[in-house]
Parts: structure tokens; C-alpha cells; sequence
């Protein structure tokens, strides 16, 4: 019999349903349907909440090995950086003992001179933290406002310091609040020295770069690019030696005798949350003379009085005695 005439056609026995096409074209439709029933009405979601729930603690148990081995990588790699920084801590502890030591014999010695010579002690500055609420709602001027006011002990020109040096001035005080202009402002002015050569000069703000500026320096002043400028502690407000600004450029002009020298400030208006608010340096240093106040007379003005309240005397009797007596008593006591 020839291979061609037998029947391939299986026995009734082994048959398997529907034919393999049937199967993928129902398969075919049912994905389909479940694709748009899931994308417009969100049919499956909650089948597949509910089976992600049911798989969550398989998936944690194949997941573990992975977390163990990196928690393990962390924790060696934290062991070694925990050594570098103890490595690098100790050598700073050591720089800094040293320098303390210097630091602490260069203090004794200026108090030492200081008495010699009979100057008054460095007056130590007060103060109080506070915290900056938000931006003062002027847009032409560069304020914050503080949560202390006058009810905390804020006075009217405390300055106002962050970590990184002067931030500002309170120049408006409330019961609660205190409002504060800033070193960029156009209307600040500090009084400042070089940290390199000892040079004095006026530090104004510059909002436009949000920075601040060294105005009047002479053209061949000794100014380097990243010069450090603290205060002086001549204007009777801000106490000597705190961090203002570093020198950012230096534009020395041939048509005009002054330089252009740009400063970029060490407290950054829009970095700080945490202030400290000193108090008024003027309050702590003895009252300046009132420049009204009547001058004392010298020793030779005295003597000239003197003279002609004697001559008076000898010329006119008992009236000039008593003039003579009221001239010497008035010496008396206008001399220092």
C-alpha cells in the first residue's frame, strides 16, 4: 500500500478540542479585549492588585540576597570611610592643638601689652539666635525679616552674622519681628580693612550682581584679586575682625584714579536659615564726646585771665579783687 493513501486523521480517541488557529484567534481577541477593557474602564486593576499582593512576599524572598549583599557592600565601605575620616580628623586635632597653643600665648602676651600700655580691653559682643521667617516684600531692596523682635532683646543696628560672616543689619525692630537690610543692599555700608595689608575702606552693596563693592580705593592701591576684608570696628556697630567680603576682581582704570574693585560677601543673603544677632557694639564702648559741649580753656588762657583779673584788682579796688577771685575760679574749673 502506498504511504500517500493511509489517513492521518487522528482516532476519535486522541482528540484535542478546537483546531490551533481557532485557539489563537480567541486567545488573539481575549488579549485585546482584557488590553482595552484594562485602559478604558480599569477593569483589571484590582486583579492585578490583588495578585501583586500575593507575589509581594515571593518577590521580598528572591529580593533578600540582593539587599544582604548590598548592605554589606555599605557597611564596608562605611568601615573604610569611617577610618580615612578618623585618619584626617586626628591629623586636624594635631594642626589645631598646635595652633591653639600658639593662639592661646599670643593672647596672654597681647593682654600682657595691652595692660603695659594701659589700653581698655576688647569689648566681647553679645548675642542671640534667631531664625530668618522670610524675604522683606519690597522688591528694590535686599531685607529679611527675623523671628525676634524688641520683645527678645533685638535693638535698632545689631548686626547680624550667619557661619560664614556678616549678613546685614537690623534696621527696623517690631515686637516679634526684626527686619534686617543686607550687605548687598544698595544703602549698606560697612567699614572694612584688607585682612593682608591693614588698608581701610567703605564696603557698599551692589544688588545688581547681588554682591558688593570697594569704592574710592586709589588706582595703585594694594588690592589682589581674593584679598580678605573683615571689619574694622571703626563706625562703633560692628565688632573688629568678622568676615565681610573677598576681593573678586580688580579693574584698574586709566581714565579715572580710583579702581573698580568688585567683592563677592562671605554670608550668601540666600543660603542662611540660622542667624546670630549681636548687640550694638556702642552700647558696650564709652560715650563719645558731644562736640557742643563748651572746650576747656588752656594753661596759657588761664594765666592771661589770671593776669588781667590781678591788673583789674590793682586798678579798680574791692571790685576788681572780687573780679580777679571769679576769673581764677572760673580757671579752676574749666582746667582738665
Amino acid at each position: 500500500m502506498a504511504l500517500g493513501t493511509l489517513d492521518r486523521t487522528p482516532p476519535p480517541f486522541f482528540k484535542q478540542g478546537p483546531s490551533a488557529f481557532t485557539r489563537l484567534v480567541f486567545f488573539a481577541s481575549l488579549a485585546i479585549f482584557l488590553m482595552v477593557a484594562d485602559l478604558r474602564f480599569q477593569m483589571v486593576r484590582p486583579l492585578r492588585a490583588a495578585v501583586a499582593t500575593a507575589l509581594h512576599p515571593v518577590q521580598q524572598v528572591l529580593l533578600a540576597p540582593l539587599h544582604w549583599s548590598a548592605q554589606a557592600g555599605d557597611y564596608l565601605r562605611g568601615l573604610d570611610e569611617a577610618r580615612v575620616a578618623q585618619e584626617r580628623a586626628e591629623q586636624q586635632l594635631a594642626a589645631q592643638a598646635d595652633a591653639l597653643m600658639r593662639e592661646r600665648t599670643l593672647v596672654r602676651e597681647n593682654a600682657d601689652l595691652r595692660a603695659l600700655l594701659e589700653l581698655q580691653p576688647r569689648v566681647q559682643a553679645r548675642s542671640m539666635a534667631a531664625e530668618v521667617l522670610y524675604d522683606a516684600p519690597d522688591p528694590y531692596t535686599r531685607k529679611i525679616v527675623l523671628s525676634r523682635g524688641s520683645s527678645a532683646g533685638v535693638k535698632l543696628g545689631s548686626p547680624v552674622l550667619d557661619r560664614q560672616g556678616v549678613l546685614g543689619q537690623v534696621t527696623r525692630v517690631y515686637p516679634l519681628t526684626a527686619e534686617v537690610t543686607l550687605v548687598t543692599d544698595r544703602d549698606a555700608a560697612i567699614p572694612v580693612v584688607n585682612d593682608r595689608t591693614q588698608q581701610r575702606g567703605v564696603a557698599y552693596g551692589l544688588p545688581q550682581a547681588q554682591g558688593m563693592e570697594l569704592r574710592f580705593m586709589a588706582g595703585n592701591a594694594d588690592v589682589q584679586q581674593g584679598d580678605l576684608l573683615t571689619t574694622s570696628g571703626l563706625d562703633g556697630i560692628y565688632p573688629e575682625g568678622l568676615p565681610v567680603a573677598k576681593v573678586l576682581r580688580v579693574d584698574r582704570r586709566a581714565d579715572s584714579a580710583f579702581a573698580r574693585i568688585l567683592l563677592t560677601p562671605m554670608a550668601l543673603p540666600d543660603r542662611p536659615r540660622h542667624v546670630l544677632v549681636l548687640h550694638p557694639l556702642s552700647e558696650q564702648l564709652p560715650e563719645r564726646p558731644d562736640p557742643s559741649a563748651p572746650r576747656a580753656t588752656t594753661g596759657n588762657d588761664g594765666a592771661s585771665a589770671a593776669t588781667g583779673a590781678s591788673a583789674a584788682s590793682g586798678a579798680s579796688g574791692p571790685s576788681g579783687a572780687s573780679a580777679a577771685s571769679l576769673a581764677s575760679s572760673r580757671v579752676t574749673t574749666e582746667r582738665p
